[in-house]
């Protein structure tokens, strides 16, 4: 079976750009962007797995196989989190226990 070769320049813009783009990261964790703080920082991680995936474990010069296989995987994490956060976002959550002094309804001690 021969194997596809990838030239050292594209390993080395791959590095460079992960390079960047963790650097970015570190960029916007000290910036306030409110609600999306998350997305952002979701978003550059997705790119960055994305190159990991595709050239550093040579996905893209894979077989349609491979590529099944990860699509597939991704598909099965996803039902993952979503049957979970289903389970923990649907449930009643109660109040902390007090601690343990004296409640409001419990009786007042007996004076001797």
């Amino acid at each position: 079976m021969a194997s596809h070769v990838v030239s050292v320049k594209t390993y080395i813009a791959i590095f460079v750009a992960l390079l960047c783009l963790t650097a970015l990261t570190t960029y916007v964790s000290f910036i306030d962007l409110g609600a999306m703080n998350t997305v952002v920082a979701l978003a550059i991680a997705v790119t960055k797995m994305l190159l990991v995936i595709l050239f550093f474990m040579h996905v893209k010069y894979s077989s349609r196989l491979t590529k099944l296989t990860l699509v597939a995987a991704f598909f099965w994490f996803g039902l993952l989190i979503t049957f979970t956060l289903s389970d923990v976002l649907t449930r009643q959550w109660t109040s902390p226990p007090t601690g343990w002094g004296p409640s409001i309804s419990s009786p007042a001690p007996r004076q001797k």
